[in-house]
Order: C-alpha cells, then structure tokens, then sequence
C-alpha cells in the first residue's frame, strides 16, 4: 500500500546535500565532536550502497557515514509529516471503497485457466483523515487478493487524462460493488471521454513497442501476453474515438489476440497488424466526435460533492 517507513528516502544522496548524521563522531579520547543530529554536506557520494559516504562538517572535521547512518536535511525537518501510512494506520481504508470492478483478462475475456481476479477502484477517505496533517496515499493495494484502489481526486485527475486502466474500470462489465456515490461516478463516465485518448493510447503503445523491438534484438524473445494487451489497447482506443465509449471486452478479435499470447503469430505479422490499427487510429481521430479535452468542470462538481460527503459518518 505505501512504505511502512515515516520517511520516504533515495537510494543514493549526491554530494552537496545537507545531512543530518544519526551517531555521535568521536575524536581523541572518546570526546564528541559532533552529536547525533549535527549536520553536515556530503562531500562525496558512494556509486552504491555497500560504500560510505565522506560528510563535512562546519569545522572542517569530515566523518564516513553508512546510507543507515544519516539522511537529508530537509526530510529529517519534515518528520512525519505527509506520511500517508498514519493516517492509512488510523483507518481501514478498504472501508471506505465506494467501487470495485474487475478489470483485466477476465474483463476482457481473454482469461485463461490460471488468470487472476484483478480488482480495481476507488475510495474515498473519511473527512477527518483527508484534513489531517498527514494527509492520505493515492492508493492503496493488497497483493494477496489482487486489490487496487485509487483515492478519489487521483482517480478522476488519472481519468481526465485517459489513463487506460482507469477508464475501463468506469467501462467494466463486472462490477462488483457501488455506493450511491459511486454510481454517481458511473453515470457521469462519459465526461472523462476526449480526444486525449488518441494521444495517451497511441504514445503508450509506441514507446512500449519501441522497446519490445530491442528485446527482440537483443534477446531474440518478448513477452507475448505484453504484445497481444498493446495490440488489444489500439483496439480499444480506435472504438473509443468512433463510439463514444470504452469497450473493455474484446469481441470478435479474441481468437487473434490469444494467439498472439501463445506465441503463435509471426512477430512480423503482428508488427503488420499494430501498423494497420495505427492507421485507423489517426482515421478515427480525424473522424471523432469526441471533445478535444473532458469536461473539467462536471469531473470537479463530483469530487467538491464527494469531499462533502465524505463528512458523514457512514460511506456516501
């Protein structure tokens, strides 16, 4: 769900960073130069870390410190604060699910024997925890029963966006749950719908496809079942952009695409087809209907209802 750990930090810090050291730096005869929580600048940056850094102090003194043994300035000074994991700790979040879809290959009906359930969509925390001074995670996710849920601005700002996978959860076929309030979401799908869709499908499947073909080069192998979700995900975005609507099952082009997931096109061929829904894809552009942005104005009278809401005692 998010790191267990109150303060969020990089793997490496570059040389320059203020630091706070976290042990006391000794000098002759056992007396401290510099306590626990002194500060000091990296002056050289380890390539890893099983290596030291080397901090100096005002004084001119220099110690070599672990990673474990100090950390940036400005996160020490921030403490807990905006560490979603207090407020998640002081709720169950999972509570306040107000939709639950399944998306993926069983939405799609391109599931096999071994497909997973994959749940997907949002909450909305209590008011009490969205003005606290921690403030609440984007999202929350359990492994174990392959659960993800987004907070409720994150969700619409994803949806406004034409973030796939959020938009099939508002398309699904299989929905599991739904509040009053989340079917008011449902009802207002349409308003996430523009001509953005072109770009955020479209660019997705490009730069993925881009690095499948270095794959192919390098390692003589793709993932198949990656290729036939690019290859559905054109699909989807040329109907979106025709219809007004995202279709989430894959229809009358589900023979092709498990196929495509056994291995059994010809990458050429494949390639030729990807080709040719991107020709439609620029078509259905020039022929949509579609607005060029969402309504921005309907998407945020829903979250200011929702916030509203969310100050009840029971889940809206």
């Amino acid at each position: 769900m998010t790191d267990s750990n109150p303060i969020s930090r990089p793997f490496l810090h570059s040389a320059g960073t203020q630091v706070v050291v976290l042990r006391d730096v000794s000098g002759r005869g056992a007396r401290t130069l510099h306590p626990h929580g002194a500060v000091g600048v990296v002056v050289r940056a380890p390539s890893d870390l099983d290596h030291a850094y080397r901090v100096r102090f005002p004084d001119g003194v220099e110690e070599s410190f672990g990673h474990d043994e100090l950390i940036p300035l400005a996160e020490y000074k921030a403490g807990a604060i905006g560490d979603t994991a207090v407020s998640a700790a002081r709720s169950d979040l999972y509570e306040r699910v107000i939709l639950k879809c399944v998306i993926g290959s069983r939405a799609y009906g391109l599931e096999g024997p071994d497909s997973d359930t994959d749940y997907r969509g949002v909450f909305l925390p209590s008011a009490e925890l969205q003005w606290s001074l921690y403030g609440v995670p984007e999202q929350i996710e359990r492994d174990a029963t392959q659960e993800h849920y987004w907070e409720v601005q994150r969700f619409l700002v994803l949806a406004l966006k034409a973030n796939p996978n959020v938009l099939e959860c508002l398309y699904s076929p299989l929905v599991e749950s739904a509040t009053p309030l989340g079917e008011e979401l449902l009802a207002m799908r349409e308003v996430f719908l523009s001509r953005l869709v072109y770009q955020t499908y479209n660019g997705y499947v490009l730069s993925q496809f881009k690095k499948m073909q270095a794959d192919l080069r390098n390692q003589g192998a793709v993932k198949w079942k990656h290729v036939m979700h690019l290859i559905r995900l054109l699909i989807a975005g040329i109907r979106v952009l025709r219809e007004g609507r995202v279709p989430v099952r894959v229809e009358e082009h589900r023979d092709r695409l498990l196929a495509i997931r056994r291995g059994e096109m010809p990458w050429d061929e494949t390639e030729r087809w990807r080709r040719s829904l991107h020709e439609e894809f620029d078509a259905a552009l020039t022929q949509s209907t579609l607005p060029e942005r969402p309504d921005y104005e309907r998407a945020n009278a829903f979250l200011i209802r929702a916030r509203r809401a969310a100050l009840r005692e029971t889940l809206p």
